[in-house]
């Protein structure tokens, strides 16, 4: 009777484990970071972006992170432009200069780091993006 008692909670304990929901990665912001992003909260990625692994090379996480990220979004790249002019300086990031081309460019500072986003499209509804960050002491 004790070993059934025992097994029935054990079982119960592994069950309720189970079936807890995983937690939300959010940003500094709040809002939802994709699993891939979560060792970069420091910057906004657009909702249905993901990450190529094979062309990232990113040392470090959270907000002392260096090197590039290559992700691609399911806009255009004028969409995604906007994404960011709109969505840097909310986490503080100070807009240093942009352009706006068949390549643009956006550079930002915050505190002792500097970001250089590139945004490409081949004229569909998706975009190529890299950011590149690195130490500023300036």
């Amino acid at each position: 009777m004790l070993k059934n008692n025992i097994l029935a909670i054990t079982l119960v304990v592994i069950l309720s484990a189970c079936a807890q929901e995983k937690p939300v990665l959010t940003g500094v912001d709040g809002s939802a970071i994709p699993p891939a992003f979560a060792s970069f909260p420091d910057i906004p990625f657009p909702e249905k972006s993901y990450i190529d692994l094979g062309e990232t090379k990113a040392l470090g996480s959270g907000e002392k992170w260096i090197g590039s990220l290559v992700f691609n979004a399911p806009y255009n790249a004028s969409s995604v432009f906007d994404f960011y002019v709109s969505e840097m300086p909310k986490l503080k990031w100070k807009e240093v200069a942009t352009v706006r081309s068949k390549i643009s460019h956006m550079t930002y500072t915050r505190e002792r780091r500097a970001v250089q986003i590139l945004i490409e499209s081949d004229g569909s509804d998706k975009s190529q993006i890299m950011i590149t960050a690195i130490p500023n002491e300036n």
